[in-house]
């Protein structure tokens, strides 16, 4: 072979080998898009590609907690002494192993052979037992955050005594800060969501807060109404002979006013809860009527007039009731606010249903509050709508529409 096929050999091995490493940022890439928010599918998508660039049989990835490490994704034959890392066990950092030299030097370890080093010597479970199935070569690459900050450390093991090329470290190196990004990637994912739920909590605490006037009137109102009954029938009782039929009826009338008691109470709690409830099939106007009856005490201390317009026989929608609910008051709410300023023979919020389109629902809530444009009659001018659309898989889209 003369010097040019050489030389053209070189290149061709060249292009290959980088063609090898873009399917691989790919396919890394491809985790992240696809588990934002999950740390093992991405540190196995690494591992997986780290070994096969590397020509590595045994691969692990592992982050420190305390003084332990906690192994996020192990590829190759099972090995007893990591038995459990699935379920988030965290094995010790020994004394002289690999991961206690690599906490110290914080700079990559590279053994060519496990049956000649140290830790083996010295009877280092992990090395012992990586060493007795076979494993000759190591190379445990740190993974450390900004620079300094070691947070874990990704290993490569070979079968077989044969040292890993410097370009094979270097290619180790960069699946390694791969996975300090993806680390810091799904922790700020995570921790993004957090605040999504926790401030979706306090708005919902917010809105209970303002209508407390409200559900205060309604739960009051049938308790007055049973203790009014329960009266009654003590009185029906005291009579000679004792009318036990209108006892009846007013133990009857006190036994629904105590069911009404207790779907208001449970209405409150349902929307109070930071969880929120499975997915069902629902009726969007029973659902509406039920945040109606939490508001129509604050609609009436306001002087609004709370009216409604459903259409009848409307097909049931799936989605998170209380979610549902949530959006709904929370528009109930903002209405009352923003008519406060209005005359008193004007103050009105309706809330409507209706058939928009094919397999999907459209519930309104309107009031006649002064809206964006001042010079428009005064009629009902802030419309918010929720369209819920039933799709094939049984999801429930819930966009809002000004």
């Amino acid at each position: 072979m003369d010097a040019k096929q050489h030389s053209e050999l070189g290149r061709q091995d060249q292009v290959t080998e980088l063609a090898a490493q873009l399917a691989a940022i790919s396919e890394v890439l491809r985790a992240i898009a696809d588990s934002p928010d999950e740390l093992q599918p991405i540190c196995d998508a690494i591992v997986a590609n780290a070994m096969r660039l590397c020509r590595a049989e045994l691969g692990g990835l592992g982050f420190f907690e305390g003084d332990g490490y906690r192994i996020v994704s192990l590829k190759g034959p099972p090995e007893p002494y990591y038995a459990g890392w699935e379920k988030g066990h965290v094995f010790p950092i020994l004394p002289n192993g690999p991961f206690a030299r690599v906490v110290e030097t914080k700079s990559p370890l590279h053994i060519a052979d496990l049956t000649t080093d140290e830790a083996y010597l010295a009877g280092n479970p992990d090395t012992l037992t990586w060493a007795q199935r076979g494993a000759r070569t190591y190379l445990l690459m740190p993974l450390l955050r900004g620079g300094d900050e070691l947070i874990g450390t990704m290993a490569l093991l070979r079968g077989r005594v044969l040292p890993f090329t410097d370009r094979q470290i270097d290619l180790a190196r960069a699946f390694a800060a791969e996975a300090i990004v993806a680390f810091e990637s799904t922790r700020r994912e995570r921790r993004y969501r957090e605040v999504q739920m926790e401030l979706a909590h306090a708005n919902r605490l917010s809105t209970m807060g303002q209508i407390t006037a409200s559900v205060t009137h309604e739960v009051n109102q049938p308790i007055a109404a049973m203790r009014n009954r329960l009266s009654a029938a003590l009185n029906f009782l005291d009579r000679a002979p004792p009318d036990l039929d209108e006892v009846r009826m007013a133990l009857d009338g006190a036994l629904k006013d105590t069911d009404r008691t207790t779907a208001i109470v449970n209405r409150m709690r349902a929307l109070m809860l930071k969880a929120t409830t499975p997915t069902d099939n629902m009726d969007i106007n029973e659902a509406a009527r039920e945040v109606i009856e939490l508001t129509r005490g604050e609609a009436l201390k306001n002087r609004v007039s709370l009216q409604t317009q459903f259409t009848k026989g409307l097909p049931k929608i799936v989605g998170d009731r209380v979610q549902l609910q949530q959006v709904v008051l929370n528009l109930i709410v903002n209405a009352l606010q923003a008519i406060t300023g209005v005359g008193d023979d004007t103050r009105q919020v309706l809330v409507t249903t209706k058939i928009a389109e094919p397999n999907a629902v459209y519930l309104g809530v309107q009031d006649t509050g002064p809206g964006v444009n001042e010079e428009s009659p005064s009629s009902f001018r802030a419309v918010l709508h929720i369209k819920t659309r039933r799709h094939g898989d049984g999801s429930c889209h819930l966009p809002l529409h000004h």
